[in-house]
């Protein structure tokens, strides 16, 4: 018959007091953990339950508002800084970065019209009235402020007055 020598992974002292040590140390840590588990009680912000927090937590996503349209148009910077520096900031797709003026010196020669109907029709990458619902004169402030950061000397379009109500 042939012998069957049974072999032990454990070769060494050091070995066997690594684990004879875990065999202790890991249920020690097991148990404590699951006795804090067990014992601890959820906390919760006493301030949670005030008015204000929870009206704060539940308030809409996005709010419809009816009423009278104002005149106040935005400014060329305002409306650049929240639609045109999207692309023109970073240089995305080509568009000519914010104060390049070498990328701005041959379409500053456009003028103000010129540059505004490249904007109102589209040119590249960005869309017709760059993908908005803004009206000419805001386009116009914004390729106007977009333009003198690089050197234009471009006049801002004057104010279209608001057309009077016809009287009966």
């Amino acid at each position: 018959m042939a012998e069957h020598h049974h072999s032990s992974f454990i070769k060494t002292p050091q070995q066997l007091l690594t684990v004879v040590l875990l065999a202790f140390v890991v249920p020690i840590i097991g148990i404590v953990l699951t006795v804090q588990l067990v014992l601890s009680r959820p906390r919760v912000d006493p301030a949670a339950l005030f008015p204000e927090a929870v009206s704060a937590r539940i308030q809409p996503i996005g709010r419809v508002e009816f009423g009278a349209a104002t005149d106040a148009l935005r400014t060329g910077e305002q409306i650049t800084k929240e639609v045109c520096a999207g692309c023109h900031q970073a240089g995305i797709a080509n568009a000519p970065k914010l104060g390049d003026k070498a990328a701005w010196a041959g379409r500053l020669k456009l003028g103000t019209n010129g540059l505004l109907q490249s904007v109102i029709k589209g040119k590249g990458m960005m869309a017709a009235r760059a993908g908005t619902k803004l009206s000419d004169q805001e386009l116009a402030r914004a390729v106007v402020f977009m333009a003198n950061q690089a050197g234009g000397n471009l006049k801002e379009p004057a104010a279209k007055p608001a057309v009077a109500e016809k009287k009966k």
